[in-house]
């Protein structure tokens, strides 16, 4: 977690920086395969100056906004066009994401007369490419709404704290204090209640808590094993 003063590449750069120096402390061999973006330049570029062999992939669900948006005021068109992106979006392959989009854009062209509308469907075209490369990484994210709702969660307590008052030193380390009590915080007792049981985001990642209480299970992480260590090694519980 970093702060960037401003969405250009050379400050979205330096921010992403800081993720790719604390990733290969850990692990001199990190890179990414893939990055989901929404589809801002700035963002793609910093991320492929900084790993050169990632494949960027476009967000999907972003895409969808973009269009929704366009056609609220249309509900019939509204749900059909939402349904066929959706449908486009659950292709298993190049060839049906290619054949269910030429479907989209010929039925767009004679059924939707609002002309930024129509564009917007039309772009489709040439965004496909950064759709289908997905289809290439099983494994990699198609959307970015998993980012996207904790910054809607980061962006709430912002709000309400009426952002920052300070330097832009004590802004960052509020960001990171934010991530860390985040990654500690204790899931609703529904949530702890399912498969496979889990407590907080450290215990998802490492599979075990080091105690039932949060705050103690944080103090505990954060005293053991420091980031800047000669040597690190994963949270691990020691067997009697």
């Amino acid at each position: 977690m970093a702060l960037a003063t401003t969405a250009d590449t050379e400050s979205l750069c330096q921010a992403y920086g800081e993720f790719a120096q604390e990733a290969q402390e850990l692990n001199p061999d990190y890179v990414p395969d893939t990055v989901n973006t929404d589809g801002w330049e700035a963002t793609q570029q910093a991320w492929q100056r900084l790993f050169p062999t990632v494949t960027l992939v476009l967000c999907f669900l972003h895409t969808v906004l973009g269009i929704q948006r366009l056609c609220r005021r249309y509900s019939q068109l509204y749900e059909t066009l939402t349904d066929n992106l959706w449908r486009l979006y659950r292709s298993v392959n190049r060839r049906q994401f290619a054949q269910r989009l030429r479907r989209l854009l010929e039925w767009a062209k004679t059924h939707v007369t609002d002309a930024p509308l129509r564009q917007k469907l039309l772009n489709l075209k040439a965004k496909a490419p950064h759709f289908m490369v997905a289809f290439d990484f099983p494994k990699a994210y198609r959307t970015s709404n998993q980012v996207d709702r904790l910054m809607d969660y980061q962006d709430r307590l912002l709000y309400d704290m009426r952002y920052f008052h300070g330097t832009s030193e004590s802004a960052h380390q509020a960001l990171r204090a934010m991530a860390l009590l985040w990654n500690f915080h204790p899931y609703c007792r529904k949530i702890q209640t399912l498969p496979p049981f889990s407590a907080s985001p450290f215990e998802d990642l490492n599979g075990f808590r080091y105690h039932d209480n949060w705050l103690h299970n944080l103090l505990i992480a954060a005293s053991m094993n420091g980031r800047r260590s000669p040597k690190h090694e994963k949270h691990k519980m020691q067997q009697n």
